[in-house]
This record gives structure tokens, sequence and C-alpha cells, in this order.
């Protein structure tokens, strides 16, 4: 029987639907990588134009496209950087999609990617789930075998997905719950609270830092309870989803830990006690910022900003009003950041434990790094300082760029750039202050950051061919 003029159509549809979804199924399992960003992108996007309407804005009114996308950019990328009065210029509508937002983003790129990969391909190739367990280790983002004593095993990467998931609404509702009265006693309705502590517990557990109340974190500051719930949250987001899901085997079997669970939770509690020691040291007379408060406030501040700059961004006190020296120790702390496959940024911790690592073998004379009676292969050691150029490169190329714009001075363009990369969301104040043009430029930043510079690597060596031949070796003179 001949088709109907209706049918004819109807199959066309069909075939483009067809033609469409096996090109993001190849795509997404070809390349996860570059669907990562693809997707990050899209997201951008998406969260632009619903931010841009007017339902979004408490005055009805359509926001700036330079202030929606940025707000958009720093959502999905759980940076908390702002150019708006976050508290006031979102309606409930517009607070409820940053809500949202920050909760997909603090996912991560290679995380949400093999979700939408799985959903898409009905179930996740080999190198999608290389790929997947590449945020992992960094050296899962390259060719070559797997070893099996990595943190994540292939057959695992499905249950790592599964926990990523479950993690943050566990987490979340369990921090939601222990803030409930705290912000009841601060004098917030019952009703308010039942949106100020599912926002709170989101913004700390995705590291993001954005406070949408009213008061902000002023009304908080001297409830010690709220604070460390917030600084157990923002700990617990920035260590990474591999070493929460380590974390929760070993609840149920106890097993030895992985090489990467002790580096990322050893470098962490050590960069923290070292960063609060050091504000304590340098503000402890500062009018500004601690000169005011009292001996046990002053110290409990101290840390609450080593966690903070570690990529939580909350923060109680005026960072513009931050000695020099402890603009810098904040810096060095954000441009690390924390843990893989977390909701923090920055070059991770377990890079810089490497490189430590590398140059205390090299002072040593060890042919080899080794830790925790492990040792560490030198494809990790390459990426490792790859890792730690690639982000240099692009802090400073920002700001050379965000300051020839601005004139602001140096430091304050360095700090915000370098929050911004490393998805902290402190600021000097600067950024509310940017011209348009940039707030691109920092825009950018964001999502360079937050991706990953190894994802981009990735990306970018998707398409890389293997050399077949090495060319003679000459040693040039190094130091």
């Amino acid at each position: 029987m001949a088709p109907t003029a209706s049918s004819v159509p109807r199959e066309a549809w069909n075939r483009f639907g067809r033609a469409v979804g096996g090109f993001f199924r190849d795509f997404a399992t070809s390349s996860p990588s570059r669907f990562a960003i693809l997707v990050f992108v899209t997201l951008i996007l998406i969260f632009t134009a619903l931010l841009s309407l007017p339902i979004a804005s408490a005055d009805r009114q359509v926001t700036r496209l330079a202030d929606a996308l940025f707000t958009a950019v720093s959502t999905i990328c759980v940076t908390g950087l702002t150019t708006v009065d976050m508290a006031s210029h979102w309606s409930p509508f517009g607070k409820g999609v940053i809500f949202v937002g920050v909760n997909i983003g603090g996912m991560g790129a290679l995380t949400l990617a093999s979700m939408l990969g799985l959903i898409v391909s009905k179930r996740l190739g080999l190198r999608a789930k290389l790929i997947a367990a590449g945020d992992t280790n960094p050296l899962r983002s390259h060719g070559g075998p797997v070893s099996e004593s990595q943190t994540v095993r292939l057959g695992e990467v499905g249950q790592l997905l599964r926990t990523v998931a479950l993690s943050t609404v566990i987490i979340e509702g369990a921090v939601a719950v222990l803030l409930y009265l705290p912000i009841v006693r601060a004098g917030y309705s019952w009703i308010d609270a039942l949106w100020i502590a599912p926002e709170y517990a989101a913004m700390s557990f995705t590291n993001t830092g954005f406070t949408l109340n009213d008061r902000g974190l002023e009304a908080f500051q001297y409830d010690y309870f709220f604070m460390s719930v917030l600084m157990l949250s923002v700990f617990l987001g920035s260590i990474g989803f591999p070493v929460i899901y380590a974390l929760s085997k070993q609840l149920l079997e106890p097993r030895r830990w992985a090489l990467h669970v002790k580096l990322t939770l050893v470098t962490t509690v050590i960069l923290f006690v070292l960063g609060a020691a050091a504000f304590l040291a340098l503000e402890y007379e500062n009018p500004g910022t601690f000169g005011t408060r009292d001996a046990w406030d002053t110290t409990f501040q101290a840390f609450f900003l080593s966690a903070m700059t570690r990529s939580g961004g909350f923060s109680v006190i005026d960072i513009g009003e931050l000695n020099g020296s402890s603009m810098v120790v904040g810096s060095m702390l954000m441009f690390v950041g924390g843990g893989s496959a977390s909701t923090a940024g920055g070059i991770k911790v377990t890079t810089l434990a490497v490189l430590a690592l590398a140059v205390w073998s090299e002072a040593k004379g060890r042919s080899s790094v080794e830790a925790f009676g492990r040792r560490i292969p030198s494809d990790v050691q390459r990426v490792a300082v790859a890792v730690l150029a690639w982000g240099a490169t692009i802090v400073a190329l920002a700001t050379i760029v965000i300051a020839q714009i601005t004139k602001a001075p140096i430091a304050e363009v360095l700090f915000d750039v370098i929050s911004g990369f490393a998805t902290v969301g402190l600021s000097t104040g600067l950024t509310a202050t940017l011209p348009d043009p940039a707030t691109y430029v920092l825009a950018v930043t964001i999502v360079m950051g937050r991706v990953g510079t190894v994802t981009l690597a990735a990306a970018v060596a998707a398409t890389s061919r293997s050399q077949h031949y090495s060319l003679p070796v000459e040693r040039p003179i190094v130091g």
C-alpha cells in the first residue's frame, strides 16, 4: 500500500530523530571529554536564557545579558562570584533556577557527561568508562593500561555514578536538617527556614558559596554550630566523590585505602591547618578583619576562612580588608583547590601532593616517586606538571587582560581571577564592578577552571596519533 501524505513527514521526522540520536550516541561514547564540554556550554546557555526571563528578577525586568550570563556560568560552574546582589536581584523563580543549577553543576563535567552518555547510549563504552574514571585519576585521561589498584575500577564506574547522585541527595538532606533550627533561632520564620536550609546545604556541599537570604551569612557568624556544619559540608564536597565512595565502602566492608584517598585526605588536612595558622598570624591585629574579635572567635574564623579559600566561597569578613600577605596566602590556597572529581576547583590537592613528592624524591636522590608504600608512575607526574603549567597560564593571561581593561590594582585582579579559575567565589569587591568585556573574560576563565585542565587536554588530544619512533636523547641544562 502506498504511504499516505501524513505518514511521509512522520517517517522523515523519525529518520531525522534516529540520525540525531545516533550522532549524540556516537559522540558521547567516542569523545566523552568533548561531550562533557558541550554539555557544560549547553547548560550555561540554557540557564542564561532562564535567568534572562522577566520572571527571574525581583523587579520583573529583563536582566542584562552580561549579568545573566555571568550568573549562569557562576551557577553551573559552582563558583559563587556575582555581579549582582543575589538576595535582592533574583525572584523566587530565579533563586529556584540557581538552586537547581548548582546541584547540576556540582556533579562535575565528566560525571554529568557520563550520566548523559549512559542515558543516550543505554550503556557506557570502554572509552567512556575510562574517561568517567579519568576524573578520579588524571592518568586515566590518557591511553595506556589501567591499574586495578587505582581508586575506582572500570566495573565500579556505574556504582560511582550512582554514588554521586545518592551522596548529593543524602548529604544535602542531612545538612539541611542540621541547619534548620539554627536558622529559626537566627530570627527567620519556620516557613522561610524550609527554603533557606536546603539553600545553604546545596551552596555549601557544591562549594558554590551563594547566599540568597536577605542578611547573608552575617546572620549566623556567631552561631558556631551553624558555621561548623557549613565547614563540614564544604569539606565533604571538596574531597571528591571517589573519596566519598571509598569511605562509604569502608563502612560496609573494611579495606585498604587507595593511594588517591590517602593523598587527598592528608593533603587537605595539612592545607586546612596551615592555612588557618597563616590567617591567624597575619590577621590577628587587623581591625578590618579579626582585630575586633576575641581570641576564640578569631581562631574559629581563621579556620573557617581557611576552609572557604579551598573552594567554599563563604565569608563573614570583608575580603577586600585582608592584608596583602593574607591575600597571597588565600590565592595560594584557592589555586590548589580541593580533591579530584569534587565540587571544588583549582589544580587539585593530589596534583600538589604529586609535585611535592617529586621534588622531595629529587632532593633525596631517589630514582622513583613513592608514597605510602606505593610508587607513583612517571605518567602521573607529567600530568601534574601539565596541569600546574596550564592552570598558571590561564590565570596569568586572564589577569593581564582584566588588569588592562580595568586598570585596577593587580593584587585585587589576581585574587579575583584565581577565585574564578578555582571556582571559589571569594572576591575583593572587584568582580561586582567589572565592565562587560572584563566580565566575559572572567566568565571564560571560570569555565576553563571548572571543566578542568585535564578534561581540556583530553579533548584536544582525543584525535592525537601515537608516535612510533623516538628521537636521539640530548640533555639541555636545567636550573
